[in-house]
């Protein structure tokens, strides 16, 4: 059997193991366009702080290709999906056949047509190793940064090099940072934190041109800076099956990680799945659910009938069918979780530090926001995935004092890894 990865992070990593849980030896091919090894994208922020380096960053071992029988191709792209022949076109110029194909191609950065644009010397995007270290050779002590986009990737800049320059200044269109995360009150927290450090936003700003190193806003108003960031937002990678697979937003993708395509999966930042919290089929481009949705393609390439968390079809082979949008993030030291859909009645805390509101109804809950302390994130997020009816816990107190505690006999022994009577 010969599987082809296209892609190299987590949902592609997920599928190595995957495939090896199931088949030891078939041929395995991944195909990446980057000249790296394999690495974790989130902390690429942390790389230009020196917290962690390029060795660091790893998000496998050094042996990880050659433990698993991997051939690695890399700063290689595809051109061209053949799917009747089952073959891959390259940008070397050559072909490679494929059994079982996976599209882990995630998203790439997406940049507005400014007007001026390119009369802007030092700027960049900020989503991959090379933009960081392109965006490292740019930074002095001396320079002002204007980042365009106030959310995750925008502000994890701004932590990443707050210490390293003279100002920076973050626009958005948006009327508060985070949008798509956070609440009214709680991107008001966040934002104070951050200003704290010496950050500056210019909210529900539009940029209308560029002159060389000013921005000129749609108000008339000025921002004079050195080096630009480009971080508005991404779209996911499909062109690779258009006209193949059948495509919204993202790769349509079933529970089993299949596209509509036969002998084709798809996982990760490109695709558009099923969010257990809302019944709404979406993106959710999150670390997790890629690597879950390569192990769960892995398995099922190979034709395995069990994924490591012990779910599996009816029909045979492994499923991963509780995927919720959730972020996990912080900035100077304040640390953020969310997960799920805020929609329904709100149980509300807030203190100094910290900010926490539940969403629930329909006897389930829905989403939470948690600012500050953190530590009990993994209670709520599983009451989400799992759908737990809220009448049989102890709701009341999961929402002062979430612990294990709230749940029957039955379900702690059973999260505990216990057998339930």
């Amino acid at each position: 059997m010969k599987y082809v990865i296209i892609g190299n992070s987590a949902a592609g990593v997920g599928a190595v193991e995957g495939i090896r849980q199931i088949d030891k030896k078939g041929d395995i091919t991944i195909i990446t366009n980057e000249p790296h090894h394999t690495y974790s994208r989130p902390l690429i922020s942390y790389f230009l702080i020196g917290k962690v380096s390029e060795e660091g960053m790893m998000y496998r071992g050094g042996n990880f290709y050659a433990d698993n029988e991997c051939t690695l191709l890399s700063n290689v792209t595809v051109t061209q999906i053949d799917a009747a022949a089952k073959k891959l076109s390259l940008s070397n110029g050559k072909q490679t056949p494929f059994d079982k194909l996976l599209v882990a191609t995630g998203s790439m950065p997406f940049v507005p047509p400014f007007e001026g644009l390119n009369t802007v010397k030092d700027q960049c995007t900020f989503m991959s190793l090379d933009d960081a270290k392109k965006l490292d050779s740019m930074l002095e002590k001396n320079k002002r940064v204007l980042i365009i986009g106030a959310g995750l990737i925008g502000l994890k800049c701004a932590e990443g090099i707050h210490q390293r320059v003279k100002h920076i200044t973050v626009v958005d269109i948006a009327q508060r940072i985070l949008p798509s995360i956070l609440d009214e009150d709680g991107a008001k927290m966040v934002q104070s934190h951050l200003e704290s450090k010496g950050v500056e936003f210019k909210l529900a700003a539009s940029v209308k041109k560029f002159e060389n190193n000013k921005a000129v806003f749609e108000n008339g108003e000025t921002v004079d800076f050195d080096i630009l960031v480009l971080a508005v937002g991404v779209r996911p990678n499909t062109a690779l099956l258009n006209g193949i697979a059948k495509i919204e937003r993202g790769i349509v993708i079933n529970e089993k990680s299949e596209t509509s395509a036969q002998n084709i999966y798809a996982a990760g930042d490109c695709t558009q799945t099923n969010d257990v919290s809302s019944g709404q089929s979406k993106i959710m481009a999150l670390l997790p659910n890629a690597y879950m949705q390569g192990e769960c393609a892995g398995i099922n390439m190979a034709g395995g009938n069990a994924v490591s968390d012990g779910t599996s079809c009816a029909d045979g082979g492994a499923r991963f069918d509780k995927a919720i949008p959730m972020n996990a993030i912080g900035f100077f030291g304040l640390h953020i979780i969310t997960a799920g859909n805020y929609t329904g009645d709100i149980y509300a805390q807030t203190a100094k530090d910290n900010y926490k509101r539940l969403f629930y109804g329909d006897n389930k809950l829905n989403g939470y926001i948690l600012i500050g302390n953190v530590e009990k994130a993994g209670i709520y997020t599983s009451l989400i995935r799992e759908r737990t009816p809220l009448d049989s816990i102890d709701f009341a107190l999961v929402c002062e004092k979430p612990g294990l505690m709230v749940f029957t006999k039955e379900a702690r022994m059973e999260k505990l890894g216990g057998v339930s009577s």
